[in-house]
């Protein structure tokens, strides 16, 4: 079957999970993903059906934190990935190639060496969901998530500080823009890919000027 036939499968269901998202993690994020990370695909090469079945089910362990509350982990969502998977009847080498992808999209901390030997559709993943963590859509999902965890919109108390090491914590966050700045604004630097690196360098640029115009209309400077 064709990865469009694979996805017609897999829509009702993946909809259904999804339906009730709220943290910016919903199905539009699902069908940005993939579409960025097909159009990244057709650049760099590699397996498109892995690559498009992965980035459209990447998310499942959201879902499974929304309903029991406590942060679940990309790995803790592949029995449940599996189960939905069953469906396609597909080879065991694809299915585990998806897995992974899944399991190992999430990375952020991009200076371990063990993320540099993951598969090019591992990589492909990961630069097309970070993709849609930068730019305007970056800055609106950020705040989103922030508002449904209860995390502060702004501490004007806690520096903006670089850390090339920056690795994020799912449970504390000084505020949304200290993500945004943390992470977002520094993805350019943090893309697998060529083409990855180059849809970024604009969406970065966007939210580094955006941070400055925070900044500005927080203190007030007129």
């Amino acid at each position: 079957m064709t990865l469009e036939q694979y996805l017609e499968i897999l829509k009702p269901e993946v909809e259904k999970l999804f339906k009730g998202d709220q943290s910016g993690h919903d199905i539009s994020h699902l069908e940005r993903t993939l579409k960025t990370a097909l159009h990244i695909q057709s650049k760099e090469g590699g397996d498109r059906v892995v690559v498009g079945i992965s980035a459209y089910m990447h998310d499942i362990h959201r879902v499974i934190s929304i309903e029991g509350k406590d942060f679940a982990s990309p790995k803790d969502s592949l029995p449940k990935a599996k189960r939905i998977l069953k469906k396609l009847n597909l080879e065991k080498e694809t299915l585990d190639k998806i897995l992974e992808c899944i399991e190992y999209h999430e990375c952020y901390n991009w200076s371990d060496p063990d993320n540099a030997n993951r598969s090019k559709e591992v990589h492909i993943v990961q630069d097309a969901d970070n993709l849609d963590s930068a730019g305007a859509m970056g800055v609106i999902r950020s705040f989103v998530y922030g508002t449904m965890y209860g995390i502060p919109m702004f501490d004007a108390n806690q520096p903006l500080v670089f850390d090339k090491n920056y690795i994020e914590d799912h449970i504390t966050k000084e505020s949304s823009l200290h993500y945004v700045y943390k992470k977002c604004s520094f993805l350019d630097k943090s893309m697998n890919t060529r083409t990855g690196k180059k849809l970024s360098k604009p969406r970065t640029k966007f939210i580094k000027k955006f941070i400055k115009q925070f900044i500005a209309e927080h203190e007030c400077k007129f």
